[in-house]
């Protein structure tokens, strides 16, 4: 229904008097009202007639929070500083349909087409009525508490009230802000720690209409409890540490409890903090609780003495260090001898031609059995340089040849022992 603002108050009179009301000038919009999701887009459908004799010049859009007649408008085709959220998708003939964009809640109410031609004006003053709602997220448990528990069962639904119980839309289900999954329905079995996160459900073709968040947090007794030694000090000779207990549990573990296990395999509470310091060897373990259970750690044994490695480190490096210097003075003293024994078959070779052997006599009966012992064991090889001359010359040449005669020297092997001194050798 339109109505020329020529005179508003006359024109309603005219109304219930006549019922003759905007005959020549029309719009029309969708029987009732318009539901939309929030945060999706909404079209609000509408057409227009007006004579044919008529040129549209202007367009606009109001809603009933403003003024429908004067404004402001969400839209005015002659002005550019509306707000983008809404949109004019019609045209400057018939079409006269209205989109908005990312539905809000204060959307909601009443809007009204008004265009203006080159002879006359009108607003269609019925309007169409905008309802904006939320999709809705129902929870079944098989468990009557509201809080989730490790191995539940949870089904949750969405549901869209605009379908009117049509169930016509379609669903993403998204945990954390990722899709997991498809359809009005999301069932959860046996859950875990690994379901904690945050639901939501929206349109598959709109997702920025998310649902009320449904937190699932899955609570579970003491897992994976375990202890760690930390060394702390020496006092006097003893050895203290520190025993640190850890748990994983939702919620938090709320009490420790220490035991040593005695001779006989009893059980003797020694601490309830998570951290305790000992000083004496023994079996110990921890108990961890929250409202979901307990769970004992492993039993850790402390000696009563650490075992020190470094002092096992000491001896075995001092042998090391032993065997290898022994090791390096016998190859030297291998390497040294056959170099001699090189050096005495070589100069053999050269000067047998030139050897001189002298028998030493025997001096008495003792000295022939030490002789003969040396000859059985082994011996200290000692040389003996002699020179050797054809011809006897004065004390000074001699010395003075005596540095360049190198044919002249021969060698004599003699048995060293400590009871038996050398015999005299005389120059020849």
């Amino acid at each position: 229904m339109c109505v020329k603002h020529r005179n508003l108050t006359w024109t309603l009179a005219l109304l219930f008097l006549s019922g003759a009301l905007c005959r020549e000038m029309k719009v029309k919009y969708q029987l009732g009202p318009i539901c939309a999701v929030k945060g999706s887009s909404v079209v609000i459908p509408c057409s227009y007639d007006y004579p044919k004799e008529h040129k549209v010049k202007e367009v606009l859009w109001g809603h009933e929070k403003y003024n429908i007649y004067d404004g402001p408008f969400l839209f005015n085709s002659t002005m550019k500083n509306t707000t983008s959220r809404f949109q004019y998708i019609g045209d400057k003939e018939h079409n006269c349909s209205f989109l908005i964009h990312q539905v809000e809640n204060n959307d909601k109410g009443k809007y009204a087409f008004r265009f203006i031609t080159d002879q006359d004006k009108c607003t269609g003053i019925y309007g169409s009525t905008l309802k904006v709602v939320d999709l809705k997220v129902s929870l079944a448990k098989l468990s009557g508490s509201r809080s989730f528990k490790e191995g539940d069962s949870v089904n949750m639904t969405c549901t869209n009230s605009c379908d009117d119980g049509h169930r016509s839309s379609i669903f993403t289900w998204l945990k954390n802000g990722e899709p997991i999954h498809e359809g009005p329905v999301l069932y959860l079995s046996n859950i875990s720690s690994t379901n904690n996160g945050n639901y939501t459900c929206s349109l598959k073709t709109q997702r920025a209409t998310p649902s009320e968040v449904i937190n699932i947090d899955v609570e579970y007794g003491p897992k994976n409890t375990s202890v760690s030694i930390v060394p702390l000090k020496e006092v006097d000779g003893s050895s203290y540490f520190k025993l640190i207990c850890t748990s994983n549990a939702n919620p938090p573990v709320e009490n420790y409890t220490w035991f040593k296990i005695d001779e006989n395999d009893n059980l003797i509470e020694v601490g309830n903090q998570s951290v305790i310091s000992i000083s004496h060897g023994g079996q110990y373990l921890c108990s961890a609780t929250n409202k979901h259970g307990s769970q004992n750690s492993p039993v850790i044994v402390k000696n009563k003495e650490p075992f020190n490695r470094g002092l096992l480190l000491i001896p075995t490096v001092a042998v090391l260090l032993i065997v290898t210097t022994v090791i390096a003075i016998t190859s030297l003293r291998f390497r040294l001898n056959k170099k001699r024994t090189r050096a005495l078959e070589t100069d053999c070779e050269e000067d047998i031609q030139n050897a001189v052997y002298a028998n030493w006599p025997g001096i008495d009966t003792n000295q022939s059995q030490e002789r003969s012992q040396c000859e059985g064991a082994t011996s200290e090889v000692i040389y003996a340089t002699v020179d050797f001359h054809t011809k006897r010359e004065s004390n000074t040449e001699q010395q003075m040849d005596s540095h360049h005669d190198d044919e002249s020297v021969i060698y004599s092997t003699v048995c060293r022992k400590q009871l038996w001194s050398p015999p005299y050798i005389e120059t020849l």
